[in-house]
């Protein structure tokens, strides 16, 4: 007969509050940079260079068609052969905003895109340049019309730190497997942190929504 013992898992609980809060100082730091290197972006790839955008849009599409544990052990296994050597924690927070900031860019740039040909024109029209008329007049109103595909996008980043965990950044995902090497108790050890997982994903949802009519795009 199986038989489960939680107990055994919630007993580490000071392993899983630092994995937690790891995880939270990840998704924090990459959720606020990734943003405004996609906002970056954005902008480069509707006012930049010709060069510029082509910059700009090889990075969009390499980024978004690899797997981002291909670019999180590009930057922890590869850089070092360049001689450039991060920590696992530095490497992990690198990869979810280079990996973040690609497809805010393009979730920022489907917001611009749809702006009202009226409203930039009437931007020009009070001699704003092209960058006033970007963040005073566009960027707002893009951002409300786009906030729920970031705020799931920064939700897709925060539960894919768990990979981050195969490079030894002690996130969650790396404490569950840390507790069930010492126990043996993989399912429980699991089951605690999907749970955990998801009742982090609730939580950044709301605060999330709750953040972006008051300090992002106004209300």
């Amino acid at each position: 007969m199986l038989t489960f013992d939680f107990s055994a898992v919630l007993v580490e609980w000071p392993l899983l509050a630092k994995g937690v809060g790891v995880t939270l100082i990840l998704t924090a730091f990459s959720a606020a940079v990734g943003v405004a290197l996609g906002i970056a972006c954005a902008w480069a790839r509707v006012h930049g260079s010709a060069a510029l955008k082509t910059v700009v849009g090889l990075y969009v599409e390499l980024i978004r068609n690899t797997p981002f544990i291909v670019q999180l052990f590009f930057l922890f296994f590869g850089l070092p052969s360049l001689g450039l050597k991060l920590s696992p924690e530095a490497a992990s927070a690198l990869a979810m905003v280079i990996n973040l900031g690609a497809y805010a860019a393009e979730i920022v740039r489907a917001g611009v895109a749809t702006t009202p040909r009226g409203q930039i024109e009437a931007g020009i029209s009070l001699a704003l340049s092209n960058t006033q008329v970007f963040t005073r007049v566009v960027l707002q109103p893009a951002l409300q019309r786009v906030w729920p595909a970031l705020t799931s996008q920064i939700i897709i980043v925060m539960l894919g730190s768990a990979v981050c965990g195969q490079i030894s950044t002690p996130e969650l995902s790396y404490a569950a497997n840390l507790i069930q090497s010492r126990n043996f108790r993989a399912f429980e050890a699991f089951i605690v942190a999907t749970l955990v997982y998801l009742a982090l994903s609730m939580a950044l949802r709301r605060l999330l929504h709750w953040l972006g009519p008051r300090f992002v795009f106004g209300s």
